[in-house]
């Protein structure tokens, strides 16, 4: 039995993430304060008349503030109970998030008379941060479409069936910006770059032309050797510390080339040695 919670900033997509969830035949609950969780834990999930091998409850900034401020602690108390609890936090940036308000003419949470938009988004990112801190995995929905996002939490979910961490690999462009959901950030910008190639540039790191390229260059091996050398070395302490998900980003510069081949590469290196291992070429999307 597992008690997935979702909570996110307003806007980030917590609503897509929930209906996600219901498809996979979770009991969603929306918007649950979070000073019910245990009365949850007890009426429901630890009842010996299980409906549902799966729970999942909605938590946002509107609970009471003292209650998002304890959260740590009533995790601590459900994971005590031996309940299975991991915590998904979605997010975006300020300028994606007012754009988003500004298009569905939706009213923020935080709103009123006295506080704008962009005063209310911060004011939140605060208030949650208790819960943001305790996160299991965080997903940054800033270049992130509804249905793309809807493919990300399924995969990333049902992924994870097993007592191994969830790799994803992430190909970027630091132009666009860096992936806030990485837990490590590889930088592949010093390798040579195809685009300065014109038959190269119109193609992709998933093409074979641009591997060859990269392969014909000693230092793409030696860095390929050095990331694989310090994940191996690593992912199994996170596992043995419980981690459940992890994202590993590649940039180049405009996440088109050496970014996508690296997370591409690194991909079918790991997928060899374990099945819950994810691939996302972010600027390709």
């Amino acid at each position: 039995m597992k008690l997935m919670i979702i909570s996110g900033l307003s806007g980030s997509g917590k609503s897509i993430a929930l209906h996600v969830l219901e498809d996979l035949d979770y009991y969603c609950i929306d918007n649950l304060p979070v000073g019910m969780l245990p009365s949850l834990a007890e009426q429901v999930i630890l009842s010996s008349n299980l409906q549902y091998d799966n729970y999942a409850v909605g938590i946002d900034a509107r609970t009471i503030a003292q209650d998002l401020g304890g959260f740590p602690q009533i995790l601590k108390d459900l994971r005590a109970k031996n309940i299975l609890c991991e915590v998904i936090f979605l997010e975006a940036n300020n300028d994606t998030l007012i754009k988003r308000f500004s298009e569905t003419r939706r009213k923020h949470p935080l709103t009123d008379s006295d506080i704008p938009l962009k005063e209310a988004i911060l004011k939140e990112r605060s208030l949650l941060e208790p819960v943001s801190m305790n996160a299991d995995l965080h997903i940054d929905t800033s270049l992130t479409t509804i249905h793309q996002l809807r493919d990300l939490v399924h995969e990333r979910i049902t992924v994870n069936t097993s007592k191994h961490l969830s790799l994803l690999f992430e190909s970027f462009g630091f132009k666009h910006g860096i992936p806030v959901d990485a837990d490590f950030v590889f930088d592949v910008r010093c390798l040579p770059n195809p685009h300065w190639e014109p038959e190269l540039r119109a193609l992709t790191g998933k093409d074979t032309p641009i591997a060859d390229y990269l392969e014909t260059h000693p230092e793409v091996h030696d860095m390929f050797n050095d990331i694989v050398n310090f994940l191996d070395r690593w992912i199994p302490c996170f596992e043995a510390d419980n981690r459940s998900y992890m994202t590993i980003a590649i940039g180049c510069t405009g996440g088109q080339h050496r970014s996508v081949y690296f997370a591409t590469r690194l991909l079918n290196h790991f997928k060899s040695q374990r099945g819950n291992t994810l691939v996302r070429h972010r600027e390709l999307s």
